[in-house]
Parts: C-alpha cells; sequence; structure tokens
C-alpha cells in the first residue's frame, strides 16, 4: 500500500482501471470505495479525497472513458487513406466497446446520482457520442474526398447509424459479448458503405 501523505502518480487511472477490474470479477453489486482502493492498493479514504462519493466517481469514470473513444475517433483522420474504411470504423466502435464495460454503464446509469452527475457532465461538453458521431462524419467526408467511398454517400447518416447502433451495443450488450458485437458492425459496415 502505498504511503501516507505520498502523492501517487495516475492515481485517477489508477483508481479507474481498479474500478473497471472489480467490476469484471466480482460483478457490479461488488463495486465499493472500499473495494476499488483495496483493488488499487491504497488508502482506504483516498477515492473519497478525490471524489464526492462513489456515485461521482462511476460518473467520472464513465466521462472518462468517454473522452478517451472521442479521442480515438478523432484520430480517425490520421488513418484516411490507410487500410479500409471498415476496418477504420469497425476499430473505433470496438474500442468504445472495449472501453466501457457493461457493468459499469449500468451502474452510470441506474445509480441516481451517478447517472446525474454523468448527464451533467455531457451537458457541460464532456465528449459523448456526438463528438464521436462528427469524428466519425468527418472521417468519412475525407475519405470522399480521397476516393475511397463514392461522393454520393451521406456521410452524416452513416455516422449516425453506426454511432447509433454502438449505443445499442453498449446499453444492451452483456459482458463477454465482443465477438456479436463484432459480427453486428461488420455486417452494418458492409450495408452502410455499399460492400
Amino acid at each position: 500500500m502505498s504511503p501516507r501523505g505520498v502523492a501517487i502518480p495516475d492515481l485517477r487511472e489508477r483508481l479507474f482501471a481498479a474500478a473497471e477490474r472489480v467490476v469484471a470479477r466480482d460483478g457490479a453489486a461488488a463495486l465499493t470505495s472500499r473495494a476499488v482502493t483495496a483493488e488499487a492498493d491504497c488508502a482506504k479514504g483516498v477515492l473519497h479525497a478525490h471524489f464526492a462519493g462513489l456515485d461521482e466517481f462511476v460518473a467520472e469514470l464513465v466521462l472518462d472513458r468517454f473522452a478517451r473513444s472521442a479521442r480515438q475517433a478523432e484520430g480517425l483522420q490520421a488513418e484516411v487513406g490507410q487500410g479500409t474504411v471498415a476496418e477504420n470504423l469497425q476499430e473505433v466502435v470496438l474500442a468504445l466497446l472495449d472501453s466501457l464495460p457493461p457493468a459499469v454503464v449500468g451502474l452510470a446509469m441506474t445509480r441516481p446520482a451517478a447517472a446525474s452527475h454523468t448527464r451533467e457532465g455531457f451537458r457541460s461538453g464532456a465528449p459523448a457520442f456526438d463528438a464521436i458521431q462528427h469524428a466519425v462524419t468527418a472521417y468519412l467526408r475525407a475519405e470522399q474526398r480521397a476516393g475511397r467511398i463514392p461522393a454520393g454517400s451521406d456521410a452524416e447518416a452513416i455516422a449516425l447509424a453506426l454511432v447509433g447502433t454502438t449505443h445499442h451495443l453498449l446499453m444492451t450488450r452483456s459482458p463477454g459479448q465482443t465477438a456479436d458485437a463484432e459480427e453486428t458492425t461488420r455486417r452494418l459496415l458492409v450495408v452502410l458503405l455499399g460492400g
């Protein structure tokens, strides 16, 4: 355990990763501040020293993972002309699904205070599905200009359908359904991209 009074580098990420491990191993019901700090090998009070409580912590975890996914989606611009359009988009979708475990999303939506804090974060400008959708639209338009998807394709509609499906998969899947999500998005991309 870290000594008291000594700064812990990357504490926030350390606590978030610990929470994800607790939920993956023991289920959502096992997520308590003590379980998180024990898993992170930190003092029991560390979580409450940095967050108003478990609900705020869970909401901040979800907001952090959405921000990470939005950054990855913005990185699509560097992939223009590389690989295939479908592979590039599938990578972003699967990364989003991997970054938000179903049980953590469930906690953030079913705990009223966590849900409220998450919504407030989104209202205050935290990246959410809209940021991912805008990044996907921009990527698709760039691929249109590069001639890799038909000029007549509706980039906004494709992005909306892809991100909407991702949202559905995120909110309805159970742990261990990654293969199903991968197949679903692969089939969807074939339809959306016409190939």
